[in-house]
């Protein structure tokens, strides 16, 4: 007989031994980790990844960030092929192999996922923009290609800001908010005191250099949630499209909501968020603080540090907002519209009826797949069309002048300015308006009335052409227009002299205070 040790047998006794914790820890690490990889592996297949990816992503991401991101936002379908062209042109020149033609690579880029292509009303031909993901990756290389410092007093300082007044806003104890705002009335009237006294504050001017790029990072942000927004729309207007036709009782969830009146994609939570920030977007009072506020940071003298884009970026931050805020409401209410009446003339029903043909072609294939091969015969012939289908972009209008014999050339006469391209001009521009407004006073105090050349002849344009536009603008807002124009003339920074026709735009001096 064999005899066992006494703590053998004590241990067969005893249940299976459990995983201890770091058996489990390790366990918990692996399943969070493939949960990690499953999805940067589905995001790898998105466009983002693969422009980033891709091996002509510099070159590709370079020219749809000069000609559709820094300045205009889309293009017509003719100018981007046009100035594309020259690129390639340029590229290949250099010895870089770009065998396509532009309209080539841009129907790729459009099937990739890194432009959209849209037929605004009215327009005469498609429009270009990038998608989401191609901004999201101009914006993620511009940060890595002019970093800024990770921890800024700037950044805390928001942080700060932020959660004090959500912790202010969300207090609900009468006491202590009254004892936070007592606080707050004893350190203004202290502070005013100092600079009775002439002890003023002010920031310094790298701590304002830093402050003012951290806004403008924010504010370039948040141009770009209205696109992530009107993306939101589309995916919101697709959905409720797909329910409606998948639905297959008479009224649904969503027909007896239409029917009843209501705009489901306004009322989304989507909607409900953009139309709260754009009533804070277009509130007077708001407006006007935005507007002073921006005028007064912008006559600072650290601003002159900035580069020539970012300040751009500043003076049009206003119009940008207001612009592609109103793009985006045009496309809530045009989802919203087109929703409602396509439920209300019933073409749902029409369309409906197709999606139930096409369901019941599917299911008669999947009957069939098992009887006929796919590498048998079926002995049926089938007439296709002999029409190419092409899009309206690659079609040309035939131009007689092109045939028609050459003549001499002629010398043209300047060419005329409009008004409605000063505005854009003076968004883009900095001029002396201080200047300006002091010579159009100088030449008031000897004579009753003066046109923008009569000023030109006494002060010649100090800036070029930005002084005739800076008049120009001063004219159509303290001056009285005529019908007739007249020809002014300025030297350039090259040393050339140029000629315009503008309107003849009189300053008259019974309203010469106005130009102080």
């Amino acid at each position: 007989m064999l005899t066992l040790p006494k703590q053998w047998c004590l241990n067969a006794r005893q249940p299976a031994l459990k995983p201890d914790n770091k058996t489990e820890r390790r366990t918990a690490s692996s399943m969070k980790a493939d949960k990690i990889i499953a999805t940067y592996r589905r995001m790898r297949t998105l466009p983002l990844w693969r422009l980033l990816a891709s091996d002509n992503g510099p070159t590709v991401i370079g020219l749809l960030q000069i000609h559709l991101y820094e300045k205009e936002r889309s293009l017509p379908a003719s100018i981007l092929f046009e100035r594309l062209t020259r690129d390639l042109e340029e590229l290949r020149a250099q010895g870089r192999d770009f065998p396509q033609t532009a309209q080539a690579y841009v129907a790729g880029w459009l099937n990739d996922g890194y432009l959209e292509r849209r037929f605004p009303p009215g327009a005469a031909e498609e429009e270009y923009e990038l998608s989401t993901a191609t901004i999201e990756a101009i914006r993620f290389l511009s940060s890595i290609a002019e970093p800024h410092s990770t921890a800024t007093e700037s950044r805390l300082s928001l942080v700060i800001q932020a959660l004090a007044g959500l912790a202010e806003d969300t207090d609900t104890d009468k006491q202590r908010r009254i004892e936070r705002l007592l606080a707050e009335k004893a350190r203004i009237d202290k502070e005013i005191e100092a600079i009775q006294q002439g002890q003023m504050r002010v920031l310094p001017r790298d701590s304002a250099l830093e402050r003012i790029r951290e806004i403008i990072s924010l504010a370039d942000e948040l141009t770009g949630d209205f696109r992530r927004v009107r993306d939101q729309f589309e995916q919101l207007n697709r959905e409720l499209r797909e329910r409606i036709m998948d639905s297959d009782g008479n009224r649904g969830e969503v027909l007896d909501s239409l029917f009843a009146g209501i705009d489901l994609i306004t009322e989304s939570e989507a909607g409900r968020t953009f139309s709260a920030f754009w009533r804070l977007l277009t509130d007077p009072e708001q407006a006007a603080m935005l507007e002073e506020a921006l005028d007064s940071v912008m006559s600072r003298e650290f601003v002159t540090a900035l580069g020539m884009r970012k300040r751009r970026f500043l003076l049009r931050l206003t119009r940008n907002l207001l612009e592609q805020g109103g793009a985006v409401h045009e496309v809530l209410q045009t989802f919203a519209r087109s929703l409602k009446h396509f439920v209300q003339s019933r073409e749902y029903l029409e369309q409906r009826r197709i999606n139930q043909l096409l369901k019941q072609a599917q299911r008669a294939a999947l009957a069939l797949k098992d009887e006929v091969k796919s590498t048998e015969s079926l002995e049926y012939s089938l007439e296709l069309t002999s029409s190419r289908l092409r899009s309206l972009s690659q079609w040309t209008l035939y131009d007689p002048s092109l045939q028609a014999s050459p003549e001499q050339m002629r010398k043209s006469g300047p060419p005329p300015i409009d008004l409605e391209s000063v505005s854009e001009l003076v968004a883009q521009s900095e001029i002396d308006f201080r200047t300006l407004k002091r010579d159009v006073r100088a030449l008031l105090e000897r004579r009753e009335q003066a046109s923008i050349g009569e000023v030109l002849e006494q002060f010649p344009a100090a800036q070029g052409l930005g002084s005739i536009v800076g008049l120009l603008a001063l004219g159509s807002r303290h001056g009285v227009t005529s019908d007739d124009v007249e020809t002014v003339a300025w030297v350039g920074e090259d040393d050339q002299r140029r000629r315009a026709r503008i309107p003849k735009i009189y300053f008259l001096k019974d309203r010469a205070d106005e130009l102080v």
